[in-house]
């Protein structure tokens, strides 16, 4: 990569960190798709297998914010191994219910437990802040976690979709757990990159980061932006199912994201001046726009244009949104905060997985690209209406166990 990139590295530990948690990220892009894949596959109902998906992005949208508050006061590794555990336990059980036709509700159970699932992406961004915090290399970092999550959006959906047609239904929500438990033990393994814990005094330990109006801005827009993406992957897997070549779809979602990882390989290397909500904003409305031409799609080719220009918003987009997150939450709850975008983008993955299922069952599988459409104008109203809030950065960012300069702190993104 270029010399941005691999400055990065010069801090010993980077690559071992980074390492384990592109690999711990895999499940990312690999279970929602992986159990819509299975699911259709045994059954052929996509209205179960969308809400099963988005089961399992609900559950980790209650269970993530938490888990992740834990880590602030207690460190990674007490608290991402026994959660890891669960959500190994809830994986196993709900290959075996699907295997056998175990009752429909049984699915549910399973697909709940497995939202115990750490949010390694908050993790290792964690680690990059507390390495690179107020230089400008935290932007480039930033932007090389960006990228990492779509190396995995390229390539997860390829491995989830691939296997679970080729070998066997169950074969790609297993590997995905496979890859969750060796990415979560490693990277707990690594100790001196690991950030200090920061135990809360009494009168804190109620308070939610979520509480920070900015951030309440970014997550209500990112529930908008989650469903486009959960209404993308579950329709485009129809789409293509309906055209006869099902296993496509795993290569044109992964264009989808090779889009994303050009624009945030570039993102990286630029430096801009004025306000990052502006970026921000920008964003989020050319996400809206690139979601228009999939209402005209005709064949898989056609698609695969249309979502690889749609996914050069994505990158630039979150890296921003990761920026401004380091503006609005304390710091010593900077992985809750991160979290809670995520589980912003985890619900709206739920929604918009569940209602694309439904309206392919009712409409077939073209009329489902209607979902991710209006998930776009939505994104774009809320963020419209919240962004007075995002021009107010937190007054205390450094939270009440650091100390600092109550100078304004420069930010580059």
């Amino acid at each position: 990569m270029p010399s941005p990139y691999t400055a990065l590295f010069a801090a010993p530990g980077t690559k071992g960190f980074t390492a384990a948690g592109l690999l711990g990220r895999m499940p990312l892009s690999m279970m929602g798709i992986g159990v819509v894949t299975m699911i259709s596959q045994l059954t052929g109902r996509y209205g179960l297998a969308g809400a099963l998906s988005a089961t399992i992005a609900l559950s980790a949208a209650v269970l993530g914010p938490q888990i992740s508050r834990l880590v602030d006061q207690y460190g990674q590794r007490r608290v991402l191994r026994p959660a890891t555990l669960v959500a190994l336990t809830a994986s196993a059980a709900l290959l075996c219910a699907a295997h056998y036709s175990w009752p429909d509700w049984v699915l549910y159970v399973c697909s709940a437990g497995i939202g115990c699932v750490p949010s390694l992406g908050a993790m290792t961004r964690a680690r990059w802040a507390a390495l690179y915090r107020d230089t400008p290399r935290l932007h480039t970092a930033y932007s090389f976690e960006s990228v990492v999550d779509e190396v995995c959006f390229i390539f997860g959906p390829i491995i989830s979709i691939g296997l679970s047609t080729a070998w066997f239904p169950e074969a790609g929500p297993l590997l995905a757990a496979c890859f969750l438990a060796a990415g979560v033990f490693w990277l707990t393994a690594q100790r001196a990159t690991e950030p200090a814990p920061h135990p809360r005094e009494r009168h804190d330990k109620g308070r939610s980061a979520l509480r920070s109006p900015g951030l309440q801005v970014l997550v209500a827009t990112f529930v908008a932006t989650g469903a486009i993406f959960g209404a993308v992957d579950v329709v485009t897997v129809a789409f293509a199912e309906e055209r006869g070549h099902k296993a496509a779809a795993s290569v044109v979602l992964a264009l989808y994201a090779a889009g994303s990882c050009a624009a945030g390989i570039v993102f990286g290397l630029l430096r801009f001046a004025g306000a990052a909500e502006r970026r921000w904003l920008l964003g989020v409305c050319a996400m809206a726009v690139s979601m228009i031409p999939l209402l005209l799609v005709g064949n898989l080719p056609f698609l695969a244009v249309a979502l690889f220009v749609a996914g050069l918003s994505i990158a630039p987009t979150m890296i921003t949104t990761m920026s401004l997150i380091e503006e609005h939450v304390p710091r010593t709850q900077l992985t809750e905060g991160m979290t809670w975008v995520g589980t912003g983008l985890a619900v709206g993955v739920a929604l918009g997985s569940s209602v694309s299922g439904w309206v392919i069952d009712a409409a077939g599988a073209k009329a489902g690209y209607v979902v991710p459409a209006a998930s776009g104008a939505v994104a774009v109203a809320v963020g419209f209406l919240g962004y007075r809030r995002l021009r107010r950065p937190a007054p205390r960012r450094g939270g009440p166990h650091e100390h600092h300069s109550d100078r304004q702190e420069r930010h580059v993104a």
